[in-house]
């Protein structure tokens, strides 16, 4: 039985919780939302899905506080949180623990890594899950098709496989690399694809993927990332970029990307992180993004607007 604290408990975080929680591990699950905490504290954590249907019983907090050191840090939150949470982590890290950033988009690790130790960090990407939350203590996912983990710096191979088994033992498939970023760029070209053109048109992925326009939009946010990609000399083994990104995306068409989950629920979302990396990593590069550029107009427009009415 391994320690493990999820900071950043929302709907991705408590899918992780939920099946560690299962597999016995103590599991603290850290999120900034009272009535979440609260809920899980006093009916248990409840996720359905892919993986099932069970409630597990499981300590939710709003902070981390009083939880001590931990083998395992899993920071699942949203990229503009990052900093944040770990600093919040101090006191759960000892000599021999992992600690793993999960985000979307670009970037979170080199900010957790200007408080975090940067051979304790794992990089981790995972895909293919359509979490959402149903109501507090209450999460429901449509897959469990991608996790991935390799090292930020100099963490030890050993820690990198013992952080892997955990996941293993909770029923995730793990794969680990050392080109990490082979490995954020085979998810982010994913992201870069349905998370800007979900949240503009409202739409899950297979009704983007079957609207000729609003898939032309899509497909257009992705091959500017792919062409970012190669101009950056990335690694992308995954066959044709696109079939592959429609492959996983017929998987979960029922899925909502989290950026429109945030929009629906009138939260701030990842759009500089995500479809915002491409145009800034293109200009130096020469490489053209003018329809990730218009989609990120269009996003940040929005939720400034939806900010500002409260």
């Amino acid at each position: 039985m391994a320690k493990v604290a999820i900071v950043g408990c929302g709907a991705m975080g408590s899918v992780y919780a939920a099946l560690m929680v299962d597999a016995g591990h103590e599991v603290h699950a850290v999120t900034l939302w009272p009535d979440h905490a609260a809920a899980m504290d006093k009916n248990g954590l409840r996720c359905e899905g892919k993986s099932g249907d069970r409630t597990v019983p499981i300590h939710g907090t709003t902070t981390t506080d009083g939880i001590g050191i931990c083998d395992l840090v899993i920071v699942a939150t949203k990229a503009f949180d990052v900093e944040a949470a770990a600093k919040s982590c101090a006191l759960l890290i000892g000599q021999h623990t992992v600690v793993q950033t999960i985000q979307n988009g670009l970037g979170s690790p080199e900010i957790a890594a200007t408080v975090i130790d940067p051979d304790r960090i794992a990089i981790g990407v995972v895909g293919g899950f359509g979490a959402s939350m149903r109501g507090p203590g209450h999460v429901h996912h449509n897959g469990m098709e991608m996790i991935r983990f390799g090292a930020f710096a100099g963490l030890p191979t050993q820690a990198l496989q013992a952080s892997a088994k955990i996941w293993e033992s909770a029923g995730f498939k793990v794969a680990l690399f050392t080109d990490v970023k082979q490995m954020v760029w085979e998810k982010l070209i994913m992201n870069v694809t349905f998370s800007g053109s979900c949240c503009t048109t409202g739409l899950t992925i297979g009704e983007v993927m079957a609207d000729p326009d609003a898939w032309r939009v899509a497909r257009g946010c992705a091959e500017e990332a792919i062409a970012v990609a190669m101009a950056s000399g990335i690694t992308l083994d995954v066959g044709d970029p696109i079939e592959h990104i429609r492959k996983l995306g017929g998987k979960i068409p029922d899925a909502r990307p989290s950026m429109l989950l945030d929009w629906n629920a009138k939260r701030r979302c990842e759009i500089d992180a995500i479809n915002g990396s491409i145009p800034r990593l293109g200009k130096p590069l020469g490489v053209p993004t003018p329809v990730n550029d218009t989609v990120v107009g269009i996003v940040k427009a929005r939720e400034r607007a939806m900010l500002l009415q409260g």
